[in-house]
């Protein structure tokens, strides 16, 4: 298939490179990032759209994917998908929906989670949004890049469905690390409370996969100074989505406000940008000890 690829940052990069490897004719385009090996290099987003089957987005924000999109539609041909796999607001990802539709393309929201290691070994998961024949159409570009793909539902489900999965993270990461926290002052060793939690009611991904304390569990960035992994900066950028997506809907997630909240201190203040979103334990061990 012939595919139009826009984003070639950390995430794009290698989801790029993936189908390019699985024999699909690429074509990118990054403001300032290289063509990964196999992509073939285009001048403009609207010369890497031009003539593909399928044109996939991984950009920063919703600003930039409906600067991209009215880029983009007027070069795609009728009956061509726009896949956008950013993580953007609701309201941005039914607009451009919208846009594609009103040209005769077809268009899914997919953001992914997996995070970069799993874009690069192909083990994404996806949830979309959008038309099942969008979804029909790009599921096979879907299984190259990642694991597993959700259809959950109309334009604007795949993004809704990733910030209330990023909302339970983000909750569950600070209760995890407030709990790590709390057993050190209590005197519990951390393996134990891990041997306990990880098989106990307090089971989560966040305590047995990316258990925030070092030397516990799996290995995850807490073994490697907390280098993301999951930059801070995307949690806070997540959790402030489902914030406006609640505000939105007239929804009342107290839980999510909070976690918002202290990831911008955390990033904004407490020095936490560029740090993995599991440096929260030893931001709140800091608190504790101050």
């Amino acid at each position: 298939m012939k595919i139009g690829f826009i984003g070639l940052g950390n995430m794009g990069a290698p989801m790029a490179r993936n189908l390019a490897a699985a024999g699909h004719e690429v074509t990118g385009f990054d403001l300032a990032a290289p063509c990964p090996e196999g992509v073939r290099p285009a001048a403009s987003a609207a010369e890497a759209a031009r003539g593909a089957g399928v044109v996939v987005t991984m950009l920063p924000n919703g600003a930039i994917l409906r600067s991209v999109a009215a880029e983009v539609i007027p070069a795609m041909a009728a009956g061509a998908v726009l896949c956008d796999c950013s993580t953007v607001d609701v309201e941005s990802a039914r607009a451009v929906a919208e846009q594609a539709t009103a040209a005769g393309l077809l268009a899914l929201d997919a953001p992914v989670s997996g995070g970069v290691g799993g874009a690069a070994a192909g083990t994404l998961t996806f949830m979309a949004g959008g038309p099942d024949d969008a979804f029909a159409i790009v599921k096979p570009l879907f299984e190259v890049m990642g694991q597993k793909a959700v259809h959950c539902g109309g334009a604007g489900a795949g993004q809704a469905a990733k910030i209330c999965n990023n909302m339970i993270l983000g909750v569950t990461m600070i209760a995890t690390c407030e709990a790590f926290a709390l057993a050190d002052k209590l005197g519990l060793d951390r393996s134990r409370m891990f041997d306990v939690v990880s098989t106990s009611s307090g089971y989560s991904w966040v305590m047995n996969a990316y258990c925030p304390a070092p030397g516990v569990g799996p290995k995850s960035p807490a073994d490697n100074g907390y280098k993301p992994g999951f930059a801070a900066e995307l949690m806070l950028k997540d959790l402030r989505l489902s914030q406006q997506a609640a505000e939105a809907a007239d929804a009342d997630t107290p839980m999510g406000a909070l976690a918002a909240r202290l990831y911008e201190s955390f990033v904004e203040t407490e020095g936490g940008r560029g740090m993995d979103f599991s440096a929260m334990l030893p931001r709140f061990e800091k608190r504790h000890r101050g």
